[in-house]
């Protein structure tokens, strides 16, 4: 017999996988203790673990995967084949169906798509205090993307317009947006994507620089400038269109809460998290906090079991939203307050980090479904 810890660690799914499994009745511990409630898992649930686990990662109904490990161990082995191939059928059908669907989206984007890119032709030249881009730049600076099959992402957007400089960056799973005053420009609008090496020197250039001294900021083709005293980090501008980053900030009001950041990291660091059974940008599992806000304007990391509100897919409940611990710890510090505003929406909403002085400074982190 296993105890419900080392039926994890032999099986690969998680405690509290287990601990829904057992409660959706789907994979049922061969014992509970009646004093302790602790689950005791016989010798053959393991393979069944496993195989439930292949399953789920397949996508497969709870009440297909009920009948599969139903029919498991038996003699006949017919209902599981129908099965197997019933729910393979269902994906292929669903697949041609995103062919088609996907092929008719390219066609009404060729349809759009401009016989010629747009060339920049008039030179852009505005001045920011090397405080205030240094600041924006450290505010986004987590978020920019690495992976290569999206170069668009792998850098840091500057959005020109009047007399404010808007770096946003994004990879997807999480976006940041800060603003830096700036002067000198009144012409359209205008944006361009500095490449992340090449805005890690431009950070690196205004370490130096005196808070209240103006930079020099230029666009001039695909080239963008900053200047700084007698110094300068240059470097061509990444030939690619940022996604409209105006129209994913736009977010109904949420519940908000307000958090002491050091006590809140620390609650972070060494609460409870939970591990998901979805792959995370770098595609390993990652590490999630589950969250809680609370009627009185507080939040709280809930501990495993503690959830509640689950569904028979393995949904959490309504007021709580499960984040990627570690891009949550890199929000909190890029916020660079010792009290941040979290904004919650539905658990299928991003989750706001913003500053209670400024609403031009933000971060949003995508939420994690739990599986189990």
């Amino acid at each position: 017999m296993r105890s419900i810890g080392e039926m994890a660690r032999d099986s690969g799914l998680s405690v509290s996988a287990l601990r829904f499994y057992d409660r959706a009745g789907v994979l049922v511990p061969a014992w509970v203790d009646p004093v302790s409630g602790y689950r005791w898992y016989g010798p053959g649930q393991c393979e069944e673990a496993r195989l439930l686990t292949r399953l789920r990662r397949a996508g497969m109904p709870l009440p297909d995967i009920r009948l599969v490990l139903a029919g498991w161990s038996g003699a006949d082995t017919d209902l599981v084949r129908k099965l197997l191939q019933a729910h393979l059928r269902r994906l292929e059908r669903g697949l041609s169906d995103a062919r088609s669907e996907f092929s008719a989206v390219r066609a009404l984007l060729e349809g759009r798509e401009k016989p010629m890119a747009s060339l920049r032709t008039a030179a852009v030249r505005l001045t920011v205090p090397a405080a205030g881009l240094a600041a924006a730049l450290d505010a986004v600076r987590f978020a920019a993307g690495t992976d290569p099959e999206l170069p668009m992402l792998g850098g840091v957007l500057f959005d020109i317009e009047g007399e404010a400089l808007r770096v946003v960056a994004t990879d997807r799973y999480r976006m940041a947006v800060a603003q830096a005053r700036a002067t000198g420009h009144d012409g359209a609008r205008e944006q361009v994507i500095v490449p992340a090496p090449l805005a890690d020197a431009m950070r690196a250039l205004l370490s130096g620089e005196d808070g209240g001294e103006p930079v020099r900021l230029s666009v001039d083709g695909d080239r963008v400038t900053l200047e700084a005293g007698d110094r300068q980090a240059a470097g061509q501008c990444l030939d690619h269109d940022f996604p409209d980053y105006r129209r994913l900030v736009r977010l109904p009001a949420g519940r908000r809460a307000v958090v002491d950041v050091p006590a809140f990291r620390e609650a972070l660091e060494t609460g409870p998290v939970r591990t998901s059974e979805t792959p995370g940008p770098d595609g390993v599992p990652c590490d999630l906090s589950v969250l809680k806000p609370t009627a009185d304007g507080t939040v709280t990391v809930c501990a495993d079991g503690e959830e509640g509100g689950e569904d028979e897919e393995g949904g959490t409940g309504r007021n709580h939203v499960a984040v990627n611990r570690e891009f949550l710890l890199h929000a909190l510090a890029a916020g660079a307050r010792d009290r941040l505003v979290l904004e919650f929406g539905a658990p299928t909403a991003p989750l706001a980090v913003r500053r209670p002085d400024t609403e031009d400074t933000f971060s949003l982190l995508m939420p994690v479904r739990l599986e189990n």
